[in-house]
């Protein structure tokens, strides 16, 4: 174990850099200043950069031996979920602590110990002159709370980089490194219906006047996917079979029926566990997550509340897609219903397993971990990948958390194997991205 590398990740996690709920502002300011001056000390340039009272985004440079070498982008976060509730911890959640081979701590593998050793070891290389390719360090301090700092910082940057690399992803298992090249797109609502001034009594009114649960109920039969999950045809525009090369990818993966059964899902029907990963990686689908309405007594409720998502397929555009959820929903509210949507969403993103970027990276983690690495969809959303794509640079999109690790929950933890893997990992992905073809960035 790298003992340097362990006690300055240590020094960053006791920063109690929460951005969620109440932000501790103080120890966000402070954990963006301490990752600047970790590039400043090997050599480099590094501001906090601010963008509409946002909190501050590490921007940073290290120059590569070589002037005409390519251009890396790195890309990690430094703000932490809140860490209640506190009674969870089995201890302090900012004072690390080891146990059993794990670092306990909020932000020990989301993001904070999954990201450090990538900038470490560029750190590393520039001061002993021996950084290979020029790396653009860009560390956020708005990834929890889905801030929107880092995307109009993407859309006005001009320079660019050949490639990115994002240490926000985990292994496939514990045995299998993973890049991710898929990730699908949302569209959350937030759906509040109206049909009153307040609730009546279900006796005196009930037949007569309209029931806002039972709006939002026909609201959601009109979106509801079939039940083989999949969603209606008009929300599918786009989808597109995933390339013979992840298929076998996945062929490689922990099957279906345990990822189901190590959460305690039920399939949804007899071919979920076997269709899994197309499924979640390179399909849409769309969940109601929450409704809120009336009482437990006899009352005709005025307003119901309902929140849905929609995850869209990787090459979904969510131009296309949103308006045609919208309109469903909309169409079926009868006339007399208020309706107010509200809500976030984010794009989705593929890249090429045939790149010469992705090639370069998987060779890189093979060697580093011993380990096959395998190409991976996820069926979650990471906007910044999105808004990587968008400005025309490859990501890979790796990193060494495990189910186990408990982000977002009390008693987070980081394998100090996995921090072990994330070192090697960054050494051979920096040296083999000097064999990138560059675009002059």
């Amino acid at each position: 174990m790298n003992q340097a590398l362990l006690d300055e990740l240590i020094e960053w996690l006791r920063i109690p850099s929460v951005s969620t709920g109440e932000p501790d502002r103080e120890g966000l300011e402070r954990a963006a200043t301490w990752a600047a001056e970790r590039v400043r000390a090997a050599g480099g340039t590094a501001e906090l950069v601010r963008i509409e009272g946002g909190n501050p985004l590490v921007v940073g440079e290290l120059r590569a031996v070589r002037e005409d070498a390519p251009t890396v982008l790195i890309y990690g976060h430094y703000d932490v979920q809140g860490p209640e509730p506190l009674d969870g911890w089995a201890s302090p959640p900012f004072e690390p602590t080891i146990r059993g081979g794990r670092l306990y701590a909020r932000g020990a593998a989301d993001d904070k110990g999954n990201f450090y050793p990538l900038l470490r070891v560029a750190c590393e290389l520039a001061r002993a002159g021996e950084l290979p390719v020029h790396v653009r360090v860009l560390i956020e301090g708005e990834e929890e709370v889905g801030g929107n700092s880092v995307a109009a910082w993407l859309r006005q940057d001009e320079r660019g980089a050949d490639v990115a690399i994002v240490f926000d992803g985990g292994m496939a298992d514990a045995d299998t490194p993973a890049i991710t090249v898929g990730l699908r797109g949302i569209v959350q609502l937030n759906v509040v219906v109206r049909v009153g001034q307040r609730d009546l009594h279900s006796g005196m009114y009930g037949g007569s006047v309209l029931n806002a649960l039972h709006v939002v109920h026909d609201m959601i039969a009109a979106v509801r996917p079939g039940p083989d999950g999949r969603v209606r045809e008009e929300l599918r525009a786009g989808i597109e079979e995933p390339p013979v090369a992840e298929l076998e990818s996945w062929k490689r993966l922990k099957p279906g029926a345990e990822v189901l059964a190590e959460v305690g899902g039920r399939p949804l029907d007899a071919n979920a566990a076997r269709d899994y990963y197309p499924r979640n990686g390179a399909d849409a689908s769309l969940d109601v997550n929450h409704v809120e309405a009336g009482a437990p007594r006899t009352v005709v409720p005025a307003e119901a509340r309902m929140t849905l998502s929609l995850r869209l397929a990787p090459r979904q555009r969510l131009e296309e897609i949103e308006p045609v959820l919208v309109k469903l929903l909309r169409d079926a509210a009868p006339p007399g219903a208020e309706v107010e949507m509200s809500g976030h969403h984010g794009e989705p993103a593929l890249f090429d397993v045939e790149s010469p970027a992705l090639q370069l990276a998987k060779r890189a983690l093979d060697r580093a971990t011993g380990m096959q690495t395998a190409f991976v969809r996820t069926g979650g959303s990471i906007p910044v990948v999105a808004d990587m794509a968008a400005a025309g640079i490859p990501a890979i999109v790796s990193g060494f958390t495990l189910p186990d690790d408990a982000f977002h929950a009390p008693n987070e933890s980081y394998e100090l194997r996995s921090l072990e893997l994330g070192e090697a990992a960054a050494r051979e992905l920096l040296r083999a991205l000097a064999d990138l073809p560059t675009g002059g960035a």
